[in-house]
């Protein structure tokens, strides 16, 4: 028979532990520091009093806290995760770095920081986000030393979010001009006829043949050609500042409509890239000379595999496309319900992410065949590497399609809304670590409106530099730098700080906790991704760290031609170090915070706070799951604080 006796409020329950004291000092035990009685109807919770430690504060009322959003259905967090991951970074910048690392050598240091640091990492991440149930600051209660790994993970996704709007700010101006019939970057174009016709080489410095696809990007895009280098910005581009209010607009009525109406997107811009870009590989393979573009794709260049620059650029692109690190999958994961199966999301999430970067390198590769073999140079010379590969090779691709209009129109469509996607992950992770951490914003309509209003248009106003006449040089800085040496340090420390500071060990048990129905082979699975964690993973990260520093001032940073001066490099290191700086900053105030010598202010600062494991009672089916134990039929009534609830271990002498 349950108890029926309300509670006694918090300012009457020193009359109620005095008055019950008496009654339960016949008939009580002591098990782990927690009053068991016997045969007493109605006990009042007591602990028992410690010396070294305070009374514990009452726990606020559930009442007080504006209850977490979860993801209306069962397969949204997977398919938001799909559509997270696989965004702009899959199409522009994947095949992009495979061009620039000398085709298919860039595929094995891709594939091995894949499986050994990408996939245990996405786990990780996950699995903390969604046990947690709290945003990239807020879940470092888990370690409070750690908690400068959160306030990293927001700084490099600021960045992130600063150059990726201009992306589709980019992709906006594409779009508008897809409607121009003849394309404005096709060889039917008046304006271009002169470019086809005399094979000219416009305003390019090295000398060789423009397409007219190139100069439609670098003179009428960009504007490169009016700018002498990162010194020189120039003034700003207004039909791209347009396009980048646009773009932030739309991101700031999706941030209003929360995860459970954007979870329905991504029924479709999940699905819909892959039509598109079958279509392109279909047309691709059809052009003369696509077979020696797929050949320089896939035929590996091993004396690239000494460069540091090549396996800096997997790790990135690895972190850049999974999203870790950045705090965006950490934030989606809270929202998720406990009992999720996180090791099978992770899989299908890692797999079908990279397969599809594979998959749409073929589509660019086999365009880049047929355009060397119809200027009868290299496909290596064929384009200009950088970001706008993806605006160079596609667009002409699209021109030779029949109805390329059409074409056009769906092309850049489908960059529009893998970019969308992207970004909202990447807000998403900025905006839960700030109402977790300000969860009365969260109640208040007008005040997160508000807030997602300055957020956006801050954002807006710092990127307006990128869309300068030299913009670009500052966002290939930007780029090159946000997602280097700074997040790989971050994800190192995350990783050791689960693997030895929370434990290992807790950890798996953690994720088997929150998979009711583990299967056997998630148990297997598990021990691969426990031993990744405690040594591959930890090892790669580290030869890679020591590797790009070593290679780092050795190697320059260019956009096509042009080089990088001193001062700009060291503005990029100055950018990475920012964001893993704050590891230290934030350890520092954690141990200041504790008493006692040094060792025992970094034992309390590693020790989960008492909070931790109460956060995962958001869901509403695991809050009656674990608090029903507390009232336990006669003849025993059992008092056990969330921390027995956790590990629900019974000591067989209670009875005694």
């Amino acid at each position: 028979m349950q108890d029926q006796e309300p509670k006694a409020a918090p300012g009457n329950s020193v009359e109620a532990n005095a008055t019950s004291r008496q009654v339960r000092a016949e008939h009580s035990v002591h098990l782990n520091g927690h009053t068991v009685a016997h045969n007493v109807p109605n006990p009042t919770p007591t602990p028992t009093p410690q010396s070294e430690s305070p009374a514990p504060t009452p726990a606020p009322a559930p009442d007080a806290l504006v209850p977490r959003e979860q993801w209306g259905g069962k397969y949204e967090f997977l398919l938001s995760c799909i559509g997270y991951c696989v965004g702009l970074g899959n199409v522009w910048r994947f095949p992009y770095l495979c061009y620039r690392n000398g085709g298919g050598v860039f595929l094995i240091p891709y594939f091995i920081m894949l499986f050994f640091t990408g996939v245990p990492l996405f786990l990780m991440e996950l699995s903390l986000g969604q046990y947690g149930a709290a945003g990239p600051i807020t879940v470092w209660k888990c370690c409070p030393l750690l908690k400068g790994i959160g306030i990293g993970m927001l700084c490099v996704s600021t960045l992130v979010c600063l150059y990726y709007n201009v992306i589709i700010a980019w992709t906006f101006y594409y779009l508008g001009s897809s409607f121009q019939s003849p394309l404005p970057w096709s060889c039917d174009a008046v304006a271009n006829f002169a470019l086809c016709g005399k094979n000219t080489t416009g305003n390019s410095s090295s000398g060789r043949n423009l397409s007219p696809t190139e100069v439609f990007w670098n003179e009428r895009v960009l504007g490169v050609v009016n700018s002498k280098g990162l010194h020189d910005p120039g003034p700003v581009r207004w039909p791209l500042a347009l396009c980048l209010l646009a773009a932030w607009i739309i991101i700031f009525l999706c941030m209003l409509k929360g995860i459970r109406s954007s979870g329905k997107v991504v029924y479709v811009t999940a699905t819909f890239p892959y039509f598109v870009l079958i279509v392109l590989i279909i047309r691709g393979a059809t052009l003369e000379g696509s077979l020696q573009g797929v050949a320089f794709y896939l035929t590996p260049d091993w004396d690239r595999l000494a460069s540091a620059q090549v396996w800096n650029d997997a790790a990135s692109q690895i972190f850049y496309s999974l999203g870790i690190g950045v705090g965006g999958l950490l934030s989606m994961a809270s929202y998720n319900k406990f009992d999720n199966n996180v090791i099978r999301d992770t899989l299908i999430i890692t797999i079908g992410n990279c397969s599809t970067s594979f998959f749409a390198g073929f589509a660019i590769f086999s365009i880049l065949g047929h355009m060397a073999w119809r200027k009868g140079v290299p496909v290596g010379k064929v384009a200009d590497t950088g970001p706008g590969l993806a605006f160079v090779a596609y667009p002409e691709a699209l021109a030779l399609l029949p109805g390329s209009v059409f074409w056009s129109i769906l092309f850049f469509l489908m960059l529009f809304m893998l970019g969308i996607d992207t970004l909202f992950g990447n807000m998403e992770g900025i905006t839960t670590a700030v109402l977790d951490e300000f969860p009365q914003l969260r109640g208040n309509m007008k005040q997160k409106s508000l807030f997602l209003g300055v957020l956006c248009f801050g954002f807006y106003l710092m990127g307006l530099l990128l869309i300068t006449d030299g913009g670009i040089y500052w966002f290939t800085l930007i780029d090159s730098f946000s997602t280097s040496f700074g997040l790989i340090i971050i994800t190192l420390f995350m990783c050791i700080g689960i693997s030895f500071f929370y434990g290992v060990n807790q950890f798996c048990q953690d994720i088997l906790d929150m998979i009711c129905h583990c299967p056997p082979w998630c148990s297997k699975v598990l021990l691969y991704f426990k031993a990744c964690w405690v040594f591959i993973t930890p090892f790669l990260l580290l030869f890679i760290l020591t590797y790009i520093f070593i290679e780092m001032y050795n190697t320059s940073l260019h956009y096509g031609d042009y080089v990088f001066p001193r001062w700009g490099k060291a503005l990029g290191v100055c950018m990475g170090a920012t964001c893993c700086l704050q590891i230290l900053i934030w350890a520092t105030v954690a141990i200041s915070r504790e008493t006692g010598t040094l060792k025992d202010r970094f034992q309390k600062s590693i020790r989960p706070l008492n909070s931790w494991r109460a956060n995962n009672l958001n869901s509403t089916g695991r809050v009656e799951e674990r608090v029903e134990p507390e009232r336990v039929e006669a003849p025993f009534t059992v008092t056990l604080t969330d921390m027995d609830f956790t590990a629900m271990t019974w000591d067989a002498g209670s009875e005694a």
